[in-house]
């Protein structure tokens, strides 16, 4: 019995147990690299409800003194994505960004109305949707002047169709 003990204590020992094998080295690095990719999946889940990019905090841009703007001329400004108009009421911002997927609407300027190369939708003169899939019309923009006398754009902040600054 004593034989017996001994045989399956040396048996037991780690002298005589078979070495790892490359299968199961691979194995362990299957399992760990799952580990690691699911929990790399969790934490880009959970980012999901927080935006990654913030709106810009100033909307507000000073576009220049109202004498740049003439009557009866409409100027455009594409890098801030607007038209600004002038005409015997007073002056007036029309977004260019198309209201149904966000695209540039690119004024005729024979017709004076606006084409959303995009999607086909098509707006009036004063941004009223005519054809196409745009949902509503082009938002008009409001304007107020600074303390410094310059026409200032909120781009944040629509107002009605219609609406003008006096100048």
């Amino acid at each position: 019995m004593n034989e017996d003990r001994a045989a399956t204590r040396l048996e037991e020992s780690p002298r005589f147990q078979p070495p790892a094998t490359r299968r199961d080295l691979l194995g362990l690095a299957a399992v760990w690299s799952a580990v690691i990719a699911f929990g790399a999946a969790v934490i880009g889940a959970m980012r999901l409800p927080m935006p990654s990019v913030f709106p810009e905090s100033k909307s507000q841009v000073k576009v220049g003194p109202p004498e740049q703007f003439p009557k009866g001329s409409i100027t455009p400004m594409p890098k801030l994505r607007l038209w600004i108009h002038h005409d015997e009421a007073g002056l007036y911002a029309i977004s260019s960004v198309c209201t149904h997927l966000g695209c540039i609407a690119e004024r005729d300027s024979d017709s004076g109305q606006f084409r959303c190369p995009c999607h086909g939708s098509a707006f009036t003169a004063d941004g009223k949707v005519t054809a196409g899939p745009a949902p509503k019309g082009l938002n008009w923009l409001a304007l107020s002047i600074a303390p410094d006398g310059q026409v200032v754009v909120d781009q944040m902040r629509s107002v009605e169709s219609g609406s003008r600054l006096e100048v």
